[in-house]
């Protein structure tokens, strides 16, 4: 499972012109689901994002985790994180999970949010959206379920 976090001072998903889902300060996590993953990789992205101390304290450190903060999430799913670009000039998509699989991962992963009382908004599963970012800082992370399983390099 990939996560592409962008920390926002607001963000908004509209589907058909027609707004969606909408944060003020906080992440926009940009979720992209891949064939092999499951309930373990929801719980470790949601407990790395959650725990993840990219906003600042006082000094502009990073310092603050988005618990800590009471930050928002918007989560947008985005099965193109799991593009394959290394043959041709079109990329493949075929490491992607399954429609019905990624959509029960997507909300458990809202779920799992709103259980650490985080405020949860969404995009629309499996729909054309349109994405307004305002990025802070900018702060933009991009986190792999499949790299918790490899050692820290020192």
């Amino acid at each position: 499972m990939r996560a592409l976090l962008q920390r926002v001072t607001s963000a908004s998903v509209s589907v058909n012109s027609d707004v969606v889902g909408r944060i003020n300060s906080g992440l926009v996590i940009l979720l992209g689901v891949s064939r092999t993953d499951g309930a373990e990789d929801a719980r470790y992205l949601v407990d790395k994002i959650a725990n993840l101390r990219i906003f600042p304290d006082e000094q502009g450190h990073f310092a603050v985790s988005a618990l800590d903060a009471g930050a928002e999430m918007l989560l947008v799913s985005q099965f193109t994180l799991h593009a394959n670009t290394r043959r041709g000039r079109r990329p493949s998509f075929a490491n992607a999970a399954p429609s019905g699989q990624a959509e029960v991962l997507f909300d458990q992963v809202a779920d799992l949010f709103r259980q650490k009382d985080l405020s949860v908004a969404k995009g629309r599963f499996g729909s054309y959206m349109q994405v307004e970012i305002v990025n802070d800082g900018p702060v933009t992370i991009m986190i792999d379920s499949a790299e918790r399983s490899h050692p820290r390099s020192g």
